[in-house]
């Protein structure tokens, strides 16, 4: 957020001509627009990517459903990072020197995309980031981020902490870009909340278990876990060790409910930061935000749910943050009746799409930081006699 797909240059070419015959020219005449996806679709991250894709086909179907855009149907072109640095990088150049795309969707994951961004300010590629959550975006002419700020979600967390009378927090993260500057982050901000920094515990991605690092946290009063997949085995040895403290994500990660599916009812309590996410919530539907709404119902019609084998949570199986970037794309074409990457770029800088108008439920105003979100939401895991949902915490 979410198997197989095909790789081989070959056999996508083959694949458009079928789709689209032999002038490669869909029905209305004009070439298909090419929309480029490069996520974890296979490994232990490969929700993330499936629900990636599943949240951009809804939108993309849309479209497609009221004749396309510009003349032209949408077509996604997905390729499998699979965790995989040099994979990822390899997907960005391809799909950056590819004319026929006009906009790529990730690489997932911030070191992966530092790596890749370049090449597609090289190639003057517009490209939208729901996965990436550190950095900055505005020195980019054509990437934009579809994610909770990174810094944005650190101090709503600490803000929190501090709400709560927390006096001190642990971090355990891999040593990663992300994991980086997680640890500056919350030397920065902790200080000054007044809470004590017990350091940062560095997991590695081989990690059977991560009790050791939990060990070393065990008498303090909060532990930050990874929002990417290893976050997931911390929470498994806080409950193995009966850790006491509070548990809170470093970003959104922590909606996955492989993090339930771990750590079992040693979540109940857990903090994380995200994008609007109604969706567990004990909210009746008539109240979810309309584009929210209809999002993800299509998302149960067409794909259902995730369950936990375990727990019973439930989860989408879509992001909807990723279908802000292919919602955001169609307003642009739509402005500027053009697929020309800088006309684009100035468009979405310049949108102001309502929260009721989105797909995520969130209002979208890039401006020159190319940042789509400026509020971040603050939820905690609960459970009850229905089940597990998260509840709504965000201080006010």
């Amino acid at each position: 957020m979410r198997r197989s797909v095909v790789t081989a240059t070959a056999g996508l070419a083959a694949l458009a001509v079928a789709a689209s015959g032999c002038s490669g020219k869909s029905a209305g005449g004009k070439p298909e627009i090419q929309i480029g996806l490069i996520s974890p679709m296979s490994g232990p991250f490969a929700v993330l990517g499936i629900s990636q894709q599943n949240s951009m086909n809804v939108e993309i179907e849309r479209i497609n459903a009221s004749g396309g855009l510009d003349g032209s149907k949408l077509k996604l072109v997905v390729r499998d990072s699979g965790l995989d640095p040099g994979k990822a990088v390899q997907a960005a150049n391809e799909l950056a020197g590819n004319d026929a795309v006009k906009l790529v969707v990730g690489p997932s994951l911030t070191a992966f995309y530092d790596a890749a961004k370049g090449t597609y300010e090289k190639n003057e590629k517009l490209n939208c980031q729901p996965a990436v959550s550190t950095g900055s975006f505005a020195g980019l002419n054509y990437g934009f981020r579809s994610q909770d700020p990174f810094d944005l979600d650190g101090k709503t967390v600490v803000d929190w902490l501090k709400q709560e009378g927390v006096k001190s927090l642990g971090l355990v993260y891999e040593g990663d870009d992300t994991g980086k500057n997680t640890d500056a982050l919350m030397k920065r901000l902790l200080p000054q909340a007044g809470i004590e920094y017990l350091g940062w515990q560095t997991s590695r991605a081989d990690d059977q278990s991560h009790r050791a690092y939990v060990e070393k946290f065990r008498n303090g009063g909060a532990i930050m876990v990874s929002s990417s997949s290893s976050g997931a085995k911390t929470m498994a040895a806080a409950a193995e060790i009966g850790y006491k403290g509070k548990l809170v994500g470093a970003g959104s990660g922590m909606q996955n409910i492989s993090f339930v599916e771990a750590a079992g009812d040693a979540a109940r309590g857990a903090v994380f930061p995200a994008a609007l996410y109604q969706y567990p919530q004990r909210i009746d539907r008539s109240q979810w935000l309309p584009g929210y709404r209809k999002h993800i119902e299509a998302i149960e019609s067409k794909y259902g749910k995730n369950v936990g084998p375990k727990t019973g949570a439930t989860s989408p199986k879509g992001t909807a943050i990723a279908a802000d970037c292919v919602y955001v794309f169609e307003q642009a074409v739509k402005s500027t009746k053009s697929t020309d990457a800088t006309k684009l770029a100035k468009a979405v800088e310049n949108l102001n799409l309502t929260a009721e108008q989105t797909p995520s439920g969130d209002a979208i105003q890039p401006g020159p930081s190319h940042e789509f979100y400026h509020r971040v939401h603050l939820y905690q895991w609960e459970k009850d006699g229905k089940g597990w949902y998260t509840r709504e915490i965000t201080p006010s």
